[in-house]
């Protein structure tokens, strides 16, 4: 009699070999980035550092703008046409500001101190509206205290003291913003970043 031996099947040997994880999102987040991320805001001592050194070529600008507006209207007193010397500096400042920024968004105080101001959103240059734009509302720095001295007929040692008081609170004001930018970069739509050598 014979006895059929029990077939031993085996053991499947198509077992799938261990293939290896997909990246999960931690994982990718740690891979480097694809676009620049936003470069670090400088300090608000190294920009109001810029502002004392553009307030020195500033001299110089409007020393030269006034002597070419007294020389062709031959201006013989300074209290004569006096509105008009004041508009025609505000647009010669204003003009170059705005040519600066939209021109590698440097002045030559901002070139010395590595600084560069750019678009908020992408960190582009500068168009001559948001230029402009940039420029009236960096009269905040300093108009409020001049509207305030004829309305309440401040002396001009009260006009300083305020004055004062108002450029340390606006500088002040960058602590509020997680960015650290003035309100009138927030304003804009722009930022200061610092320039990497």
């Amino acid at each position: 009699m014979t006895t059929d031996a029990p077939s031993a099947t085996p053991p499947s040997t198509s077992s799938q070999s261990p293939s290896a994880p997909a990246p999960d999102a931690e994982s990718r987040s740690a891979l480097p980035p694809t676009s620049h991320s936003p470069a670090a805001p400088p300090s608000v001592r190294r920009r109001l550092a810029t502002l004392i050194y553009e307030a020195v070529i500033l001299f110089g600008i409007v020393f030269i703008a006034a002597y070419l507006f007294s020389t062709l209207t031959q201006q013989r007193n300074g209290l004569v046409h006096h509105q008009w010397l004041a508009a025609w500096i505000g647009l010669v400042v204003g003009v170059y500001f705005a040519w600066c920024w939209t021109h590698g968004g440097q002045t030559l105080p901002m070139k010395t101190w590595r600084l560069r101001v750019v678009r908020a959103n992408d960190g582009a240059t500068l168009s001559w509206p948001r230029a402009i734009v940039r420029y009236l509302l960096a009269w905040l720095w300093f108009l409020p205290p001049l509207v305030l001295h004829p309305l309440l007929g401040l002396s001009v040692p009260q006009t300083l003291c305020v004055a004062c008081a108002w450029l340390i609170a606006w500088a002040a004001s960058a602590r509020l913003f997680a960015d650290r930018q003035f309100p009138h970069d927030k304003l804009a739509g722009t930022r200061i970043v610092a320039v990497t050598r």
